[in-house]
Order: C-alpha cells, then structure tokens, then sequence
C-alpha cells in the first residue's frame, strides 16, 4: 500500500542526511541530528493516538444521526437475544463512506489494521450521544400515526392524516412551502421491510407529492434500504421528524 514511509525508512534517511551534515559541521549538526532523530520517534509514536482522536471528530460531527441510527439498528427478537446486525452493517458503511476517505493519505496503514479500533470509537460516540426517550412513541398503530402528525407540525409542515380507506399508502399528507410530503408510519418491534417502502412510493404518485417517507421507531431491512435508494423513498426514525425540513428529504428523491 502506498503512503507514508515507514519509521524505518524515516529513521535512516534522517541518520543519513545528519551524518552527511556532521562531517561538515561537526558536533552541532550530530546533536541535531540525534534530536531528529527523537522526534521523529515520538511523532511515529503518537500516530495512534492522533488516529483516535481524528476518527472520534469525524464521528463526533454526525453524533445525532449515528444515535438515531443505532437505536433504529438494534432490536430484541422474540427469543429476547439483542439483534444489532443492522448497526453493526451501518457502522461499516459509516466507516468506509465517511471516516477512512478522510484519513487514507496520512494514515494510509491504518486503514486495514485499526479498523476495530475504528468501529469501537463509532459505537461509543453513538452511545453518548443524548437522545429523547425512546418509550414515548405510542404502542398502538393509530396512537404513533398521531404521534408523528405531532411532531410534523411542531417543524413547521401543515399535516393532516388520510382517511382509513382508500389512503392509497400513505397514513399522513404534509405540506411545507412547495413541498408535499406522504408518509407512511409504522411501529414495529423489528425493522421494516419492503412492503412499506413499496406502499410509500405508491402513495407518492397516487397523492401527486414531490416525496414520501416511512418513519418508524424501528431499523429497516437491508432490502428495504436498497428499494429506498433506488426510488428516493426516505427512511426516518421519528425522532427526525422534529426537525425535519424540505432540503432533507429532496435529496433523497
């Protein structure tokens, strides 16, 4: 892999250039070589060190949204084992999309071998990150459509929900300036699937709107994620919708 020279490499071009010095200028340029010499030891030392805390800001810049992704991400089953599968795939994407392209030229051999360390570093911003309590989203299916309706119109979207029949996929119709927006709300106690993302894409054409989402309090299936992409449907836990703005969701369409 190409980058940096190695401490070896550093260590003997340094004793090189110094002793070439040394017998030009005598004893002062040798000392000074000797304290090359040291730095360049306490730099190559100090590269984990710098490595960490360079991850740890990169992470620290999307703390909210690594939060909000591992609660989505992580889950218990129906046996009562903690299914963390999706976050641990969110933490590689995270890693290998937003923090190693950005650390590839001065750590170029860290990349592969610190990756651990990396991933760990990403898990425990996540963790400290504050976040609204999680238990407040009403269980029942009617009560979370209202709760997200609140929460749409605390931003600023003019909200309202579709009747029961004939919503054609979409459990809430917003609108903010230009933008009109489907939902399609869905509380789960496992990540949401394709049939959501499906009905969302659905309802966007039936209601003639510029973009649909699915919120739910849980994570989404990988497939669910794929069709996402490829149809611009957004996925969103509900703790975004407070804050959610038009800019956010054309970017996905």
């Amino acid at each position: 892999m190409s980058g940096q020279p190695s401490l070896v490499a550093r260590l003997f071009w340094t004793s090189v250039a110094g002793l070439g010095l040394g017998l030009v200028y005598g004893p002062p340029a040798l000392g000074a070589t000797v304290a090359g010499l040291c730095l360049v030891l306490l730099r190559h030392l100090g590269r984990p060190g710098r490595f960490r805390a360079r991850v740890r800001r990169i992470a620290r810049r999307h703390a909210g949204t690594l939060a909000l992704r591992r609660r989505q991400e992580c889950f218990v089953d129906a046996y009562g084992n903690e299914i963390r599968d999706g976050w641990l795939r969110e933490c590689d994407y995270f890693l290998d999309r937003t923090v190693l392209p950005q650390l590839e030229a001065r750590f170029p051999d860290y990349v592969v071998t610190r990756r651990p360390e990396a991933l760990a570093i990403v898990e425990a911003v996540a963790e400290a990150a504050d976040l609204p309590e999680a238990d407040e989203a009403p269980e029942d299916g009617i009560g979370y459509e209202q709760f997200c309706l609140g929460r749409l119109k605390a931003a600023g979207w003019r909200a309202h929900p579709t009747p029961a029949s004939g919503d054609q996929g979409a459990d809430i119709v917003a609108t903010r300036g230009r933008t009109r927006l489907v939902v399609q709300c869905k509380r789960y106690g496992k990540p949401v699937g394709n049939a959501a993302v499906q009905e969302a894409a659905a309802a966007r054409r039936y209601w003639e709107a510029q973009a649909a989402a699915v919120v739910s309090n849980a994570g989404f299936t990988p497939a669910a994620r794929k069709l996402a992409a490829a149809t611009g449907v957004a996925l969103l836990h509900h703790d975004a919708l407070g804050t959610l703005a038009e800019e956010d969701l054309l970017a996905e369409a």
